[in-house]
């Protein structure tokens, strides 16, 4: 039978034990924009990336040139 030569801390055992890592993710909602997101996380609006209430990207629209 394995045995260690020393002893772990009740913190990693606890880490290994707890189901943390199933845990219902998180949302926000976007004052700007009245979405709900990720927490830390960009999300598309109407061809708008937002992060944090502001436009960072804008989704570029194709135009045909003859």
């Amino acid at each position: 039978m394995a045995h260690p030569k020393r002893r772990q801390s009740s913190t990693r055992r606890d880490k290994r034990r707890t189901h943390y890592k199933a845990v219902v993710p998180q949302l926000a909602k976007d004052a700007t924009t009245g979405e709900f997101h990720l927490f830390h996380r960009a999300h598309w609006h109407e061809g708008k990336l937002y992060y944090r209430g502001k436009v960072v990207l804008e989704k570029e629209t194709e135009t045909s040139e003859d």
